[in-house]
């Protein structure tokens, strides 16, 4: 039987992967994906499914979703992307990831196939998801778009629900160079008579997504218009809030483990979906589910990198936030923090617009520059340059975790209130937690 390790170097050597490699690997049309499909027959058909698409957002709404579903005695596939350490977090059931041997097989049982078919790197993990979901006999699987959403190889489905989560600048070569542009990619994923949820109603491409739906025939639902968060706070490292339904309380004291302020929109969608699964009947999700979901997301379906603690001596905090809205919450995040001396340890990749990430970033922090190990990864000279010329205060290292230690060394040395910071990337992210 091919061994694990075989199957990563087929999976990464074989195949051309987005996350490394960048737009080399883009496919855009859902002509591998029917044929991988046709190949496994058909397995989306065999369980229900939401689908979650939006620019920023998405990862921790498809996790909040699926924790809230396993809560409520539902068994849960989970598809997300991209992954931080370990491939199989991209494919999970109940929280479980998919054991290694199912990987092998799969690979062992189709290869000569995936080499006549030649898909990507990600379709061939959406196959392998959803053959999985099928295997475990999942009754409902979040779906996770992994970029815009009309060409997305996940667009084979027939969810229950689809939602939105927002609308931003980011990898507009492949989706579109305006904002209505973006979203009309997004809004592909919106299915004949199937409910759509945006969570953050935005003006600029409001009338696209009332469009598409009319087009559709399918319901249309703006989470803010509905729901809201009141008397938000934190104990520690939780966000907690009382969630109304137009002008009534409906949960007190909700509480949720990712603790960043973006985390409100999300969570508004979040309930707007529940609502439109218990009005279709085939679910019944209680108050106490959605509630439990929350508080012990942590243990059902894990999600690292959001505004994420690791360590309190120094306090040290990361966040996988990378494009201008995603990076413009996390700065707003930070200037709620207490410290001395910001230490911002800060890797980019090299199809990002960097010159505008690094205009939006805090003169006075200290940056700790390094590369993540991806080809993607901007040359840590190269990321020099450019914070050279914006006036930063910056310091050049080998590899994000030498970046890291010395952040927190001279934040302990400083023997003073200083926050270390690792961000501007979700890949730089990736190497610390």
């Amino acid at each position: 039987m091919m061994t694990y390790t075989q199957s990563l170097e087929f999976l990464y050597n074989s195949l051309p992967i987005f996350h490394r490699q960048g737009a080399a690997a883009y496919k855009a049309d859902l002509g591998n994906t029917e044929t991988l499909m046709q190949m496994l027959d058909n397995p989306y058909k065999a369980f229900r499914s939401i689908h979650v698409a939006g620019t920023n957002g998405k990862g921790s709404t498809s996790h909040f979703l699926a924790s809230i579903l396993f809560e409520s005695g539902i068994k849960t596939g989970l598809h997300t992307s991209p992954h931080l350490r370990d491939l199989r977090e991209r494919i999970s059931v109940d929280g479980k990831l998919c054991s290694k041997v199912f990987v092998s097989r799969f690979l062992e049982r189709w290869q000569d196939r995936i080499a006549e078919i030649q898909p990507s790197f990600f379709e061939l993990m959406v196959a392998m998801a959803f053959h999985h979901f099928k295997q475990k006999k999942v009754d409902t699987a979040v779906i996770e778009v992994g970029m815009g959403g009309r060409l997305d190889s996940t667009n084979v489905i027939s969810p229950e629900v689809c939602i939105i989560t927002n609308i931003s600048w980011d990898h507009m070569q492949f989706l579109g160079d305006t904002l209505p542009k973006i979203a009309k990619e997004k809004a592909g994923i919106i299915k004949h008579k199937t409910p759509i949820v945006i969570s953050q109603t935005q003006e600029e491409v409001k009338q696209v997504f009332i469009n598409k739906a009319k087009e559709m025939d399918a319901p249309i639902f703006f989470a803010d218009e509905n729901y809201s968060a009141k008397n938000i706070r934190r104990k520690g490292n939780l966000l907690i809030m009382d969630i109304y339904r137009k002008d009534e309380l409906f949960i007190k004291d909700l509480t949720s483990p990712l603790s960043g302020d973006y985390q409100v929109k999300n969570i508004l969608g979040v309930m707007q979906v529940v609502e439109v699964l218990n009005q279709s009947k085939k679910y019944h999700i209680t108050k106490n589910d959605i509630k439990k979901g929350l508080a012990n997301l942590m243990n059902d379906f894990p999600l690292r990198g959001r505004w994420q603690t690791l360590s309190e001596n120094p306090r040290t905090l990361c966040d996988t936030g990378h494009n201008e809205d995603g990076l413009t919450y996390v700065l707003n995040q930070l200037k709620r923090e207490e410290y001395d001396t910001l230490r911002f340890v800060f890797g980019v990749v090299n199809d990002k617009e960097v010159d505008k990430e690094i205009e939006m970033l805090p003169k006075e922090a200290l940056y700790y520059l390094c590369k993540a190990d991806i080809p993607r990864g901007l040359d840590v000279n190269i990321l020099a340059e450019k914070m050279e010329k914006a006036n930063m205060q910056y310091k050049v290292f080998s590899s994000v975790k030498e970046a890291l230690k010395n952040a927190q060394k001279d934040a302990l040395k400083s023997k003073k209130n200083d926050l270390v910071f690792i961000g501007g990337s979700t890949y730089t992210v990736a190497e610390i937690v």
